[in-house]
């Protein structure tokens, strides 16, 4: 697919299917996130793969916003691992992590396959239920599925700022 369609045709899908996710697209998956680009090539990120029925349940604690998924993607970024701009100090774990969250996010889309970016879940409760994520800041759970076939953009998908509004030219 073209990228600029891609990026036009992705939206939050709120509504997915109980069908299986193939272990084929899971992998293509976290191999687009292993080739995200981050600061200095440090990769400062994790990802966890929650998709046994303890870990479902673990999510659905920690988030309302599951939309039927039983596949779910959580991204954190490790600050002691990420490449610290001289300047002003500014660590960008948080920032690759987003690079990569975005990499999965359109790679879930490409493969024919819905997500939406959830960021309203409680951290500290899932670094309570999974230690290894306390050195991590957590900034997005993907719910992973096939869309419903009834599922479609919300009307906030379609509201775009002009371009004159978003760049600035010097």
């Amino acid at each position: 697919m073209e990228f600029l369609q891609l990026t036009k045709e992705r939206y939050s899908c709120r509504m997915l299917t109980a069908q299986p996710v193939e272990q084929e697209k899971i992998d293509k998956i976290i191999e687009c996130a292993n080739f995200a680009p981050t600061g200095v090539n440090k990769q400062p990120f994790k990802l966890w793969l929650m998709q046994s029925n303890e870990a479902v349940e673990n999510v659905k604690k920690v988030t309302t916003y599951t939309f039927g998924a039983g596949l779910f993607l959580v991204v954190g970024g490790n600050p002691s691992e990420a490449w610290v701009r001289s300047f002003d100090n500014r660590n960008i774990a948080d920032v690759d992590a987003s690079i990569v969250a975005t990499h999965i996010m359109l790679a879930i889309h490409d493969l024919g396959l819905a997500t939406t970016w959830v960021g309203k879940f409680d951290a500290p409760q899932l670094k309570t239920l999974y230690q290894e994520m306390n050195d991590y800041d957590l900034i997005a759970i993907f719910p992973i599925g096939y869309p419903a076939e009834n599922a479609q953009p919300g009307p906030r998908h379609f509201t775009r700022k002009n371009v004159n509004e978003i760049v600035v030219k010097k």
